[in-house]
């Protein structure tokens, strides 16, 4: 089936000398695995596949027609454009580390191969906000929460006032179980949760994203199978240190 849709690049891995495999999630049809002949090559550039290489960097943002035989092996790309051609994403060494962190996360946090159009919506919104802002300190921790909303198990908020917030249930207590954030987590936690993009970057210090990062980190661990923290991550830290 040729289908036309919006593709946020996940993961490129290369296949021989010349190829790639890579996964996006697709604004159609959710994740989708491509393999792409001769991507390190110049040919092809009559159907917009000159230097194609530079179109599976991290959470580039396409426009593809491509070939869905949906029988569980690689699709083919038949044309492909670029959606969105960021201005600053690339040559900014704070949002690159970013996008490379959050690429991963997402590799390992979509796993249902099905379409999830809303959460496609949200992604590409929110990294067109991370291209075209300046201040962007806070903007992988808001993402990862939001994230939850989608993948069914965004905190319950119902009972936000208690002190502490338990890991596997996903709520807020009045009391301090063992699958529990100590108080002081609870209140940054609880910081994050009502934080938006455009909020204050500074609200918190350079320690403290990183205490809400691992509390993120961990949460995912808990929530998804088979979960794995980004290779990446050591990389993230030290840009935010």
């Amino acid at each position: 089936m040729l289908i036309k849709t919006k593709a946020i690049v996940i993961s490129s891995i290369k296949h021989q000398e010349k190829s790639l495999i890579v996964k996006c999630f697709t604004q159609s049809d959710g994740l989708k695995s491509y393999f792409v002949q001769s991507a390190y090559s110049g040919k092809n550039q009559s159907r917009g596949f000159g230097k194609k290489i530079a179109y599976f960097q991290p959470l580039t943002i396409l426009e593809i027609e491509a070939n869905h035989k949906n029988k569980g092996t690689l699709e083919h790309f038949k044309e492909i454009k670029l959606a969105t051609a960021y201005q600053t994403i690339n040559t900014d060494i704070v949002k690159s580390t970013i996008v490379i962190f959050l690429s991963e996360m997402l590799h390992h946090s979509i796993q249902e191969e099905e379409k999830n159009e809303d959460l496609f919506t949200f992604l590409e919104t929110a990294l067109i906000w991370l291209d075209t802002h300046e201040e962007t300190s806070n903007f992988h921790l808001i993402l990862l929460l939001e994230i939850t909303k989608f993948l069914g198990f965004y905190p319950d908020v119902s009972e936000i006032d208690w002190n502490f917030f338990e890991m596997t249930e996903g709520v807020f207590s009045p009391l301090q179980g063992i699958s529990c954030l100590s108080e002081h987590e609870t209140f940054l936690f609880k910081k994050l949760i009502n934080l938006k993009f455009d909020f204050n970057q500074k609200v918190f210090a350079g320690i403290e994203r990183q205490i809400l990062l691992k509390i993120l980190l961990d949460y995912y661990s808990i929530h998804l199978d088979g979960f794995k923290k980004p290779k990446s991550l050591d990389v993230l830290k030290e840009v935010f240190a």
